[in-house]
């Protein structure tokens, strides 16, 4: 039987918490790539609507850099699920988490850039005016605010526990679990 991990207050072996972790992270990520597969095949219908010719330069620019953030976002949440499949077998369970979990924090921070800049596209669209830029920033703030400063808050009220699930925290001296880092 495991003993009592220092990190997560939880009976369990490293193999054990991977399988955890995996599966919690399998959770998050068919959340994240459900939106993106949605908002990705919005993109891709775009170009073949009538008034997409009509579109100034500035903005068919916005749409290829949206276009291509989608296309990494879609890339960093699926990852992890390649990754998975090509490790599986190879007892390496609790790096697969670790990499999938830095991917899915990249593909998290590449949603944003993707949000922002189609709601910039469609709002230079609808608007026409630099009102557009003012809601879009409004817009990222609040998804900085939700995504990010929310969880940070949450770190800084209970304190400044090492993560037990696949998450990153600077290593203490006295820390107690040498594994592997996130």
């Amino acid at each position: 039987m495991a003993g009592l991990n220092p990190r997560s207050g939880r009976r369990e072996t490293e193999e054990e918490r991977a399988d955890r972790q995996w599966g919690d992270l399998l959770q998050e990520l068919r959340v994240a790539q459900t939106g993106v597969q949605i908002l990705f095949g919005f993109l891709l219908a775009v170009v073949f609507q009538p008034r997409f010719a009509d579109l100034s330069t500035v903005d068919r620019n916005i749409y290829v850099v949206t276009v291509m953030l989608g296309s990494a976002t879609a890339a960093a949440l699926i990852g992890p699920v390649s990754y998975h499949r090509l490790l599986t077998g190879r007892r390496m369970k609790p790096q697969t988490v670790i990499w999938a979990s830095r991917l899915t924090k990249l593909g998290l921070a590449l949603l944003f850039c993707t949000m922002c800049s189609t709601l910039l596209l469609i709002l230079r669209v609808a608007l026409h005016n630099v009102t557009a830029l003012w809601l879009v920033g409004g817009m990222a703030l609040w998804f900085l605010v939700c995504w990010f400063v929310f969880p940070l808050w949450a770190i800084a009220r209970g304190g400044r526990r090492e993560p037990a699930d696949g998450g990153e925290a600077p290593r203490t001296e006295d820390s107690q679990d040498p594994g592997p880092r996130s």
